[in-house]
């Protein structure tokens, strides 16, 4: 199938609803964290992305676009890969992003920092950060050097720097598409993340 839009934006910043109103777009399926948990079996295919042996049309075969983690990691790679998808960059404020990360994907809770089957493949994630997974300096430093290293390597003309608070307009002009007759998507607050995780722990577990 082949990617068309490669999301370049860090978790927790808004790419839940992106994810949903891609589908809308049609632009769906579309790849996001969420498809990890419901299919524990692609993990090692990530990890053997992380180590340089990537499968791009194996992990994407059933995807037109791609947001969140763990691809987003990847974003210089899958721009190369598929030259023709349009690059979409979403932002948002580094320390709410930072707060928003503690409370959710970051959080002492959460599946990517507990023990289990998935730990090789989440810490493929992790360690871009080393130790300072809790340091808001450092975190929203990450965040904005992350930005600029987008902005700076890819074309102007194929990129859209976007934050999921600007609704359809600038999203469906990038895209050359009509705008839905349906308000934009909001999801996954940080009570819904919870639920989802939660979730996501049963999936990956070892019954499992």
């Amino acid at each position: 199938m082949g990617l068309q839009v490669v999301g370049s934006g860090l978790g927790r910043t808004g790419t839940k609803s992106l994810h949903s109103a891609l589908s809308i777009l049609g632009y769906g399926p579309c790849h996001h964290m969420v498809e990890v948990f419901a299919h524990p079996e692609s993990m090692r295919l990530w990890v053997e992305a992380f180590k340089g042996r990537p499968d791009w049309d194996m992990i994407f075969k059933d995807y037109r676009a791609m947001v969140d983690y763990p691809g987003a990691q990847y974003w210089r790679e899958l721009a190369d890969y598929y030259p023709g998808a349009k690059i979409l960059h979403t932002v948002r404020d580094p320390d709410q992003w930072f707060d928003s990360t503690q409370a959710t994907i970051f959080a002492p809770d959460s599946p990517a920092l507990g023990p289990g089957p998935g730990q090789e493949f989440f810490q493929t994630i992790l360690g871009q950060f080393g130790e300072h997974l809790h340091d808001r300096a450092f975190m929203t430093d990450f965040f904005r050097r992350h930005t600029e290293k987008v902005i700076a390597t890819i074309p102007a003309k194929r990129l859209l720097v976007y934050r999921v608070s600007e609704g359809w307009g600038p999203l469906c002009e990038f895209l050359d598409v009509q705008v839905p007759a349906v308000p934009f998507p909001a999801e996954n607050s940080r009570a819904e993340f919870i639920g989802r995780t939660q979730i996501g722990r049963m999936m990956t577990s070892p019954a499992h």
